[in-house]
Formats: C-alpha cells, sequence, structure tokens
C-alpha cells in the first residue's frame, strides 16, 4: 500500500463516514484484528465460478485471521480511486446502512461470545460472553449450519442511514441491495479462504435482535466453517 493511500485511510479512520449517523459508544472490551491481505491466489473469474453454498462444515476452529478477513470482506475499510476511503461493499449514496456482527464458537484467539465489528478501526467489540451459537440456531428456525459452524456472521440494516436521504424506496430498494453485494464478499471470501458458507434468511427477527442486542435489523446469518 502506497504512502497517499495510507495517508487517506488513516484520515477517514479519524472522520465519520460520509452522511452515516454516530453510532453508538463501545460496550465491552475490544479485540485488535490481523491486517487483512488485498491480494491472493485465487482470481475473481475462479471465485465466481467456484462459489456455492455449504451447509455443512468440517471439525476444527477457524483462525483469527480467516475471521479478520471476512469481516473485512463483509464490511471493512477500502480505498475507492474516485472518492478516498469508504467500505467494501457497494451502498447507495455511500450511506452505507449495514453493522456486522459476529456469533463465536470456535475461533482461535477470541473467547465464544457475540461480537460486533467496529469497521474503522477493524476491531472486534464484545457483546456478549458464552457460546451461543445454539441459541442463534434455536432463533433460525433450528437450522443445524449455524449451531455445527464455528462462528457466524450475522449482518443488521439500520434503515435510517439510507431512508433520511431515500425515503421508503432506500428501505425496499437499496439497503437490500446494498445487503447483496456485502453477501457475495463473504461467499468469495470464504472461497479464496478454502472455507463453506451459506446465506441464511429465515430466522425470528425479533429473537436474532434480541441475541444480538444489535442496532437495526438483522437481515441474513452467514454461518462459516471448514469443508469437510
Amino acid at each position: 500500500m502506497d504512502k497517499a493511500v495510507a495517508l487517506a485511510i488513516s484520515l477517514f479512520v479519524l472522520s465519520s463516514c460520509r452522511h452515516e449517523r454516530p453510532t453508538s459508544e463501545p460496550r465491552g472490551d475490544e479485540v485488535p484484528l490481523p491486517q487483512p491481505r488485498y491480494s491472493g491466489p485465487l482470481s475473481v473469474e475462479e471465485g465466481i465460478f467456484k462459489r456455492k453454498s455449504v451447509r455443512s462444515y468440517g471439525d476444527g476452529p477457524l483462525t483469527l485471521s480467516e475471521a479478520s478477513q471476512l469481516l473485512w470482506a463483509a464490511g471493512g475499510m477500502t480505498v475507492d480511486g474516485l472518492t478516498g476511503p469508504t467500505r467494501a461493499y457497494p451502498s447507495a449514496g455511500g450511506l452505507y446502512p449495514l453493522e456486522v456482527y459476529l456469533v463465536v464458537g470456535d475461533v482461535e484467539g477470541l473467547r465464544p461470545g457475540i461480537y460486533r465489528y467496529l469497521w474503522r478501526k477493524h476491531t472486534l467489540e464484545m457483546v456478549k460472553e458464552g457460546d451461543l451459537r445454539r441459541r442463534l440456531m434455536e432463533a433460525a428456525l433450528g437450522q443445524r449450519a449455524i449451531g455445527d459452524a464455528p462462528m457466524s456472521l450475522v449482518l443488521a440494516a439500520v434503515y435510517e442511514r439510507t431512508t433520511w436521504k431515500y425515503g421508503e424506496r432506500g428501505k425496499v430498494r437499496y439497503v437490500h441491495m446494498d445487503t447483496g453485494g456485502a453477501v457475495q464478499n463473504v461467499y468469495l471470501q470464504a472461497e479464496a479462504l478454502g472455507l463453506g458458507t451459506v446465506c441464511i434468511g429465515a430466522f425470528r427477527d425479533d429473537a436474532v435482535r434480541k441475541l444480538l442486542g444489535a442496532e437495526g435489523e438483522p437481515v441474513c446469518i452467514m454461518p462459516v466453517g471448514r469443508i469437510r
């Protein structure tokens, strides 16, 4: 990364995201994450061709580096050549309505629990401690992929970040377009890491929101694990 790009990112970290309303202050311990990598051996074309949904996972934990890379892909910081620092998924109006949560059961270097991804700092904030995968599975109508996976990403939409500018169309159209971009990023990143994931939308919204203590409405769950 050249000096100009590094400086742009540093300045952006110190400022608020364009148009984004302030979020709540950290509520618990913060965990620094390994720096994500920005290149790898898998081409975009090969990743698209190989991408698939995986609901059954092998044994073994994920690493902190793998979790870091997936979180970055879901909504971490990038640099747009025209507008300066931005986030990994495309967003209508650059408003970025998505919050990313991580439900951890078996990740090296992380205590089991629920974390919120603080994308500006690329850190995790502990929200709740303890292995809560089974409770998340129950909230998702008993889907075993969630209970079996070492961790799950949960995307939650703060609709007001988009609707203040675009009104109802932001809620029924643009936020879900943003979500699709983030989901595909995670799919492709998982493929590049040799991991499996699936996008799940069948769950009880209130139960998931209460479990996470989420800011916004949960829109999808993506369990991630090793491919058998």
